[in-house]
């Protein structure tokens, strides 16, 4: 998964690369679990690329997501959310 930016000099020669990981388009979340034993919810998400990934599972008794969150961020960033949400419920 990624792409690279490649920045180019007025006389063509390349300048830099960087790599640039795709942004999401849109994500779902499985079901959430009726009993103990169902598995947690998973958030699943489709990349502008056309990659689709699982992000991360959870336990929705402690933090919550909707599919509108995740638009526009790249997996590193998707990611981050779930540990300020971790972070945070721990700290209340």
């Amino acid at each position: 998964m990624g792409h690279k930016r490649i920045t180019m000099t007025s006389k063509g020669q390349v300048k830099s690369v960087e790599d640039i990981e795709p942004k999401i388009i849109s994500a779902e979340i499985t079901d959430m679990p009726k009993n103990m034993f169902d598995p947690m919810p998973i958030v699943i998400a489709t990349f502008e690329d056309g990659s689709v990934e699982e992000v991360f599972e959870y336990y929705p008794d402690e933090i919550s997501f909707t599919p509108q969150e995740f638009k526009g961020l790249t997996m590193a960033q998707a990611k981050h959310l779930k540990f300020k949400k971790d972070r945070d419920y721990l700290r209340s």
